[in-house]
C-alpha cells in the first residue's frame, strides 16, 4: 500500500491548474473530461430532486433501476431492474466488483490508468496483455491465451477480463469479430468479463457496429456505464452496472450491494432523479448525445491528422475523445532532444506548451514513445464557448478551437523539426 499514488491523470490536472495560476499558457490534453456545458433539462431534474434528502435503497430506487434496465434493453441486452445497481460513478462499481470476485485481473495494455491500481487495492495481480494492431481496449486474442497460460505457471489466478468499449486511451472500438473471439476465450477459460462501456454513446459515427460482450456471453459479463462522458456529468458522479441473470450474476450483484452499503450507502437521491431521466432517453437526450458525439469525432480526427503529419503512427479515432500517437518512426530525430521513452517524450511536449498523459502511466511499455491526448479539453474555457462548439456545424472553424489546434500543430511540428 505504501507505493500507492494519486491517479496520474488527476494529479496532472492539478499540476496544470497550478502552473496556469502561475501564469503559464498550456494546452491541456492530459485529462479525460468531457468539457461541455451542463444540459439544462438535467439541471432541472437535479433541482427538482433536491427535496429528496432521505437515504434510499442501496442499489437504487425501483424507478432509476427500471430506467437503466430500459437503457440496456434498447441496446439488445435484455435487462430487468433487479440486475441493476447505481452508484456515485462507475469507479466505485469497478472497485466493488474487484473486491467481490476472486482472482487476478487481465487488462489490455495500454489501459485506463485506474484499472491496475484498483486491482492492487483489491489484493489482485494485474496482468497486462498487448492490444491488437487495429484497435485498443481489448487484449490481442493470441497474446491473451499465452498470458493466461504463463500466469498460471507463475501461480497467478486470472479470473477477470476487462474490456473497454470504446477505448480509453486509444479512442478506438474493437470490432464485433474480435469481441466474439475474446468472449469464446473467456468462456473456455472461466473468466468473468467486465465490459466498461462508459463511452458507448460517444461512438462518432452512429452507423458503426457496436457489439457488447453481454450480447455474446450474457451469463459471464458485467457491464459498467455512467453519465460522466456521454452527458458531461463527471462532477455529478453517476454510474450504473448491469449484472448477469442466474445464480452467479445474482451472487456478484449481492456482493457489490454489500460493499456499497458499507462504502457509499447509495447514490445521492437528487442524482437518482437525474439518472432516471437521462437513462430513460427522451428525444432531447438522444439529440444531445448525437451532437456531442459529432463534436468529439470532429476534433479528435483533426488532432489525429496533426499527429500523423508530425511523423507518428496513430490509430484513427472512432469513439470516445482520445488519440494515442506512437512516435517510434521518428525515434532517431527525437533522440537529438534526449527523448528516449514515454516520460521524456511527455516532458518534451510540456516544454512545447502541450500537456499529455505519458503512455507508461497507462501501463504501456516505458520505452515506447506513446502518449494520450484528450481532445475533449479543446472546446472552450467558458460555458458560452463550449455551447458554441456543441452547436457549430463545423467546430474546427470556431476561433477559440482553431487557435488551440494551431498551437497544437505548431507544437507537434516543433517536436520533430
Amino acid at each position: 500500500m505504501n507505493d500507492m499514488r494519486m491517479s496520474p491523470n488527476l494529479a496532472l490536472n492539478q499540476l496544470v491548474a497550478q502552473r496556469r495560476a502561475a501564469g503559464e499558457s498550456l494546452v491541456h490534453l492530459g485529462f479525460g473530461e468531457s468539457r461541455l456545458p451542463p444540459f439544462a433539462p438535467l439541471m432541472e431534474r437535479l433541482a427538482a430532486g433536491a427535496t429528496r434528502n432521505a437515504y434510499g435503497p442501496v442499489a437504487g430506487s425501483p424507478e432509476v433501476r427500471a430506467a437503466v434496465a430500459g437503457y440496456f434493453s434498447r441496446r439488445r441486452i435484455p435487462t430487468g431492474p433487479d440486475q441493476i445497481v447505481v452508484a456515485p460513478g462507475s469507479k466505485p462499481l469497478l472497485m466493488a466488483i474487484g473486491l467481490v470476485v476472486p482472482g487476478d485481473v487481465i487488462l489490455p495494455r495500454p489501459a485506463w490508468n485506474t484499472y491496475a491500481p484498483q486491482a492492487r487495492l483489491a489484493g489482485k495481480h494485474p496482468i497486462a496483455v498487448a492490444i491488437p494492431e487495429e484497435c485498443g481496449g481489448v487484449p490481442d486474442p493470441v497474446a491473451l491465451r499465452e498470458s493466461i497460460t504463463a500466469a498460471r505457471v507463475l501461480g497467478r489466478d486470472p479470473r477477470i477480463l476487462v474490456l473497454t468499449l470504446p477505448d480509453n486511451p486509444t479512442g478506438t472500438l474493437a470490432p464485433p469479430a474480435l469481441i466474439r473471439e475474446l468472449c469464446a476465450i473467456a468462456e473456455e477459460e472461466g473468466l468473468l468479463i467486465v465490459s466498461d462501456e462508459i463511452y458507448r454513446d460517444v461512438v462518432h459515427d452512429p452507423a458503426t457496429e457496436f457489439l457488447s460482450p453481454a450480447e455474446v456471453a450474457p451469463a459471464g459479463t458485467v457491464v459498467v456505464t455512467g453519465l460522466s462522458k456521454s452527458l458531461a456529468l463527471g462532477g455529478w458522479r453517476i454510474g450504473a452496472a448491469r449484472f448477469p441473470q442466474g445464480p452467479w450474476g445474482e451472487w456478484i450483484r449481492a456482493g457489490v450491494v454489500s460493499v456499497a452499503s458499507e462504502v457509499w450507502s447509495t447514490l445521492a437521491a437528487p442524482m437518482q432523479s437525474v439518472a432516471e431521466y437521462a437513462f430513460s432517453e427522451p428525444e432531447e437526450i438522444r439529440e444531445r448525445l448525437r451532437a456531442s458525439a459529432r463534436l468529439h469525432g470532429a476534433v479528435a480526427r483533426e488532432v489525429h491528422r496533426i499527429t500523423v503529419a508530425a511523423g507518428a503512427r496513430c490509430r484513427p479515432p472512432t469513439g470516445a475523445f482520445y488519440v494515442y500517437p506512437d512516435f517510434e518512426p521518428v525515434r532517431g530525430e527525437l533522440g537529438k532532444y534526449e527523448v528516449t521513452d514515454s516520460p521524456t517524450l511527455a516532458r518534451r511536449m510540456l516544454d512545447l506548451g502541450i500537456v499529455v498523459l505519458a503512455g507508461h502511466l497507462l501501463g504501456d511499455e516505458g520505452e515506447a514513445l506513446r502518449f494520450k491526448c484528450a481532445t475533449s479539453m479543446l472546446y472552450g474555457e467558458t460555458v458560452e464557448e463550449q455551447q458554441l462548439a456543441l452547436d457549430a456545424p463545423d467546430p474546427l472553424a470556431l476561433a477559440h478551437i482553431g487557435s488551440l489546434l494551431e498551437r497544437i500543430e505548431e507544437g507537434f511540428m516543433r517536436l520533430v523539426p
